[in-house]
C-alpha cells in the first residue's frame, strides 16, 4: 500500500495553475494603486450575479459580513427571531445575532442534513401564534416576532426551497439563503417547473469565499446577491461606513469592504468554476460507485432528484468516528468533521436554554458526519485508497477482524 500522504484539500496546485494571471492581477493593482473598490470589484461583482441567475451582487469582506448585512437590508432588527437550522458553522448565527436578532433552530432533515420543511411548518404551527394585525407570527414563549428564516445550503447542495418559500409567504417571512458552500449548486423548482441556482430564491443570499470553499478567495471574502436593488444599495452602504459618497454617511455603517486583489483573482477562477464543480460531481459520483454494495458502518450523501449538488464536502455517517478518523490519519489520509457540535448544544448559546435532545436528528448527525478528501485535482487512485482505508478501517472497528 503507497504511503502516500493525501490531503483533504488541495490549494496549491489550482493556485499554481493560474499563477501567471494571479501575477498579473497583482501587476494592474499596484499599477493603478486600485486596492480597494473600482473596476476590479465591479466586474466580479457583475460576473458573479450573471453566474448566480441574480440581479445583483454587492462583494464584501467576507460571508459572515454577507450574512449580517443581507439581515439587516431585508428588514432584521433587534428583538426579532430568525429561524435557522443547528448544523452549521457558527457565522450563520453570529450574523443573526449581530443584525439584533435571536437565533432559534428547526431540526434538519434526516438524509441531506438541510433544513426540514416539514419541522419549520410544525416550528411555525406549534410554537408560534398568528398576529393578524401584525401580520407576524410570534414566538410563544419569548414574545419575539419571526421575521426571517436561513436555510443553509450545506456541503454544497441546496435545501428544498419550494415548501420553505410556500411557508414564508404564509408567515410573511423573508428568506435569506446561507449559500456559503453552495455556489453553483440548483434545485429544481416544480413550482416553476425550472433550475434554479443558490442565491437566486431568497429575498437575499450570502457566499462566503474563504480559501477552501469551490470559489475561493486568497483571503477572506463574501458576496451578497439579489433581486432587490433597494436592499443592493443598503448593503453597498453597510460595507464602507454608510458612505453614500466619501465622508457623507447616510447611515451607521461597518467596514465589510471587498478588497480589489481579492475580486480580482475570484473573477479569473470564476470563469473555471462551472469545470471545477463538474469535477467535484465526478469524484463524487466515482465514490459512491467504490462504496456501492457495502452492508453497514457506512451512510453515503444523499442527493434527491430535484438537487444538482456541487460537492463542496462529499460526507459519510460512520459508527465511532473518532476510532475511524483515528486510523484514517494514521494511513495518512486527512479528513473533517462539519461539524462536531450542534450549535444549540456550543457554550456561545447556552444563554438561549436548549438542551440535548432538543434537535435530534442534527445532535446525531453531529456525532457521526466524517467529510473525506474533496477536491478537483483527487485523482482515481487516490480515491480508490481512501475507499479502501475507509472501509479497511470501518470493518476493525466493527471487529470483524480484518486487519
Amino acid at each position: 500500500m503507497s504511503d502516500e500522504k493525501i490531503p483533504f484539500l488541495d490549494l496549491v496546485t489550482v493556485h499554481r495553475e493560474l499563477q501567471d494571471e494571479f501575477v498579473d492581477i497583482l501587476k494592474t493593482a499596484l499599477g493603478t494603486a486600485g486596492f480597494i473598490g473600482g473596476p476590479m470589484v465591479q466586474g466580479f461583482e457583475e460576473d458573479f450575479a450573471k453566474f448566480c441567475e441574480s440581479r445583483c451582487c454587492v462583494g464584501v469582506g467576507s460571508g459572515t459580513d454577507a450574512l449580517r448585512f443581507a439581515f439587516i437590508a431585508a428588514g432584521v432588527r433587534s428583538g426579532d427571531t430568525v429561524v435557522t437550522v443547528p448544523n452549521t458553522f457558527i457565522a450563520t448565527t453570529e450574523a443573526i445575532s449581530q443584525a439584533g436578532a435571536r437565533p432559534d433552530f428547526v431540526d434538519i432533515d434526516e438524509r441531506t442534513y438541510n433544513m426540514d420543511p416539514e419541522k419549520l411548518r410544525q416550528y411555525l404551527e406549534k410554537e408560534c401564534s398568528w398576529d393578524s394585525g401584525a401580520k407576524r407570527a410570534f414566538h410563544k414563549r419569548t414574545g419575539n416576532p419571526v421575521t426571517a428564516v436561513v436555510p443553509v445550503h450545506l456541503y454544497g447542495q441546496m435545501a428544498d426551497m419550494d415548501p420553505i418559500l410556500d411557508l414564508a409567504t404564509q408567515y410573511n417571512l423573508k428568506v435569506i439563503e446561507d449559500a456559503c458552500q453552495a455556489h453553483g449548486a440548483e434545485y429544481f423548482s416544480k413550482k416553476e417547473n425550472r433550475w434554479r441556482k443558490a442565491g437566486s430564491m431568497g429575498h437575499a443570499a450570502a457566499f462566503s469565499f474563504y480559501p477552501g470553499k469551490n470559489l475561493g478567495a486568497c483571503g477572506e471574502a463574501g458576496a451578497m446577491t439579489t433581486d432587490d436593488e433597494q436592499v443592493a444599495q443598503t448593503c453597498r452602504l453597510l460595507r464602507d461606513h454608510g458612505q453614500s459618497k466619501k465622508y457623507f454617511h447616510d447611515i451607521e455603517g461597518y467596514n465589510g469592504r471587498l478588497d480589489a486583489i481579492q475580486a480580482g483573482f475570484l473573477r479569473a477562477k470564476l470563469r473555471h468554476l462551472k469545470k471545477w464543480n463538474g469535477q467535484r460531481q465526478e469524484i463524487a459520483h466515482r465514490y459512491n460507485t467504490l462504496f456501492a454494495g457495502v452492508e453497514g458502518g457506512v451512510t453515503l450523501p444523499y442527493e434527491p432528484d430535484w438537487s444538482r449538488s456541487v460537492y463542496h464536502l462529499y460526507v459519510l455517517r460512520v459508527g465511532d468516528r473518532a476510532q475511524i478518523q483515528k486510523r484514517l490519519d494514521e494511513a495518512g489520509i486527512s479528513t473533517g468533521i462539519h461539524y462536531p457540535i450542534a450549535l444549540h448544544l456550543t457554550k456561545a448559546y447556552e444563554s438561549l436554554g436548549f438542551c440535548a435532545g432538543d434537535f435530534p436528528v442534527a445532535e446525531k448527525a453531529a456525532s457521526q458526519v466524517l467529510s473525506l478528501p474533496m477536491f478537483p485535482d483527487l485523482t482515481a487512485r487516490q480515491q480508490d485508497r481512501v475507499v479502501a482505508e475507509v472501509l479497511k478501517s470501518v470493518s476493525v472497528v466493527q471487529g470483524s477482524g480484518v486487519s
